[in-house]
């Protein structure tokens, strides 16, 4: 899947690709949650699985150890899903952990799969990881 970095970051910031999520793609540490699951959907968006599995705690109902498999799955989610925008609705900050719930607008082989979503994320080690969800179908 290719996307343009000078395209508007699929995360809503109304910034360029390049000056966005993808910082953190490429390394960087997001500071905040917040900045992890901006660039968590992101990455879903431009088709970035090995972020999405380098940024899941090891405690998460989809995290595997067999991350060929892991990959695959998440990378058929990618191909079949339509990531329109991102809306977020609450951000709670703490030190170790965090919450974001959010309105993802999706569709799922042109299907409106949008959903809300309160996402956990702890901190270990200086690094957020998304944890866990609660899920609203819309």
């Amino acid at each position: 899947m290719k996307f343009s970095v000078n395209s508007l970051c699929p995360c809503g910031s109304k910034k360029k690709y390049k000056k966005c999520c993808k910082i953190f793609h490429d390394g960087k540490i997001p500071n905040t949650a917040l900045e992890l699951m901006k660039s968590r959907y992101c990455a879903y968006s431009v088709g970035n699985s090995k972020y999405i599995m380098n940024t899941t705690h090891v405690l998460n109902c989809d995290y595997s150890e067999n991350k060929n498999t892991w990959e695959k799955h998440i990378k058929q989610f990618m191909t079949d899903t339509s990531f329109n925008s991102l809306e977020i609705i609450e951000f709670i900050d703490g030190l170790t952990e965090s919450y974001v719930t959010f309105k993802a607008n999706i569709e799922i082989n042109n299907i409106d799969s949008s959903f809300v979503e309160k996402s956990k994320f702890v901190k270990e080690k200086s690094r957020w990881f998304y944890l866990s969800a609660e899920f609203n179908k819309e």
